[in-house]
């Protein structure tokens, strides 16, 4: 460790532990700081300490004590409790620790970026191998089978439409935009929503007459515009609060003599469709029921169809090395979820299914932008996210998850692809 004098801009930062108010009830893995033995928070400072010293951050404890070799700025003001939940937890403490307020960053997406382009950097290789003896295991409750996808996606998906409509645009979609040009302004936004479902609709040869099945409602745009171009659309949502709002956008535009939203798992569907797509949904699948999910795929489709998917990814050795271990986000944002890489998806199509993948196209950069408009609008009215009840660790648990989203683009650690797979029409 290096004692430096603080920069002249920060002298009039407050330094020292702030202990943010929790609620208790609601958060008591984020309320109670874990009791690290001193072994473990000497060994836990001691390696993340090699760590950060030699990343492009700036990385200032309460006491002055400032490590890294310049960058974005983390402020540590609880240094002990710091230690203690990610010698405890792991990263699940590290995303913790943030919701506590033990510590903090002016730039927190520069940070977070920086952290997800050197993760590889911050664990020892001889620790790395021993992942499975310290990472947490996901919770068995968590597993995706038909009752628990309906509670996982509840806890998520049904907080409040309120709260979704906030920050995102007028068109309620919560998935990446496809822009013209960066950076990108928040009114283009919509515009860079349709061109996003346009494009999955062209891919997917969606036109006057097609029956199209569609795995995942969200709050209905899709459905809105493939009904626009005469289309008969069945889609299927388990978020009671989300097909609510999306029956009454349907009502309300006309179109409900040609769709229909169903309370459905996407293992409960039934009939053929000339089309299918399904925007970022696989996320919330899980690895042992994605041959399921692309089993129903295959069998939902007449030969000759064509299904469009959009999935978000992350390298193959990453997901390998992470699709056992439970995680900041599984616990607090996606309880259930695992993001594929492109090599899972193109096995579990080989081997599960008849269809083939015909194209794909990634667009990782779109999605960090869409992500800072989200993020930007977030902060911009949390007064409003407070006036709905959503209390304050909340709120840093939300700006903790867009901000470590969007850094996951930025970085190169996620991607998101369009995928057109197409199933062989034998008679032809």
């Amino acid at each position: 460790m290096t004692t430096v004098e603080p920069c002249p801009a920060d002298r009039h930062r407050t330094h020292g532990p702030r202990t943010l108010p929790v609620d208790a009830k609601r958060w008591p893995d984020v309320a109670a700081v874990p009791r690290a033995s001193w072994p473990v928070r000497t060994v836990t400072e001691a390696v993340l300490n090699h760590a950060l010293q030699r990343l492009p951050l700036r990385v200032r404890f309460a006491d002055g004590v400032t490590l890294g070799l310049g960058g974005p700025l983390i402020e540590v003001r609880d240094p002990k409790g710091f230690y203690s939940r990610i010698g405890t937890h792991g990263l699940i403490g590290f995303g913790e620790s943030y919701m506590a307020g033990e510590w903090d960053a002016p730039d927190l997406v520069g940070a977070l970026t920086v952290l997800a382009a050197h993760a590889a950097d911050l664990i020892p290789p001889r620790l790395q191998r021993l992942r499975g003896l310290w990472a947490q295991r996901q919770p068995g409750a968590q597993r995706n089978t038909p009752d628990g996808s309906r509670t996982n996606i509840s806890r998520h998906y049904d907080l409040s439409n309120k709260l979704f409509a906030l920050f995102l645009d007028e068109t309620l979609t919560y998935s990446s935009a496809v822009f013209r040009g960066f950076p990108a302004d928040w009114p283009l936004l919509p515009t860079a929503q349709h061109r996003k479902i346009d494009s999955l609709l062209d891919l997917a040869g969606v036109r006057e007459g097609t029956r199209l099945l569609e795995i995942g409602t969200g709050w209905g745009e899709l459905v809105l515009r493939a009904a626009a171009r005469g289309a008969h659309v069945t889609s299927l949502t388990l978020s009671r609060e989300q097909r609510a709002l999306a029956l009454n956008r349907v009502r309300q535009a006309g179109y409900a003599g040609r769709v229909a939203i169903e309370l459905c798992d996407y293992r409960e569907a039934r009939g053929t469709y000339d089309a299918v797509v399904s925007v970022e949904m696989i996320e919330a699948v899980g690895a042992e029921f994605w041959p399921a999910y692309f089993h129903t795929l295959d069998e939902r489709l007449v030969p000759g169809g064509r299904v469009a998917l959009q999935a978000i990814t992350m390298p193959h050795a990453r997901m390998l090395a992470s699709r056992d271990t439970h995680t900041w986000i599984q616990k607090y944002i996606f309880p259930g979820g695992l993001i594929p890489s492109t090599t899972a998806i193109e096995e579990a199509v080989r081997d599960h299914t008849r269809l083939v993948v015909t194209d794909r196209d990634g667009f990782g950069a779109h999605y960090a932008e869409t992500l800072r408009l989200w993020r930007e609008r977030f902060t911009d009215r949390a007064d409003e996210v407070a006036a709905l009840g959503f209390d304050e660790t909340f709120r840093r648990l939300w700006t903790f998850y867009l901000a470590y989203s969007e850094a996951g683009f930025r970085s190169g650690y996620l991607d998101v692809q369009q995928y057109l797979l197409t199933k062989e029409d034998p008679a032809r």
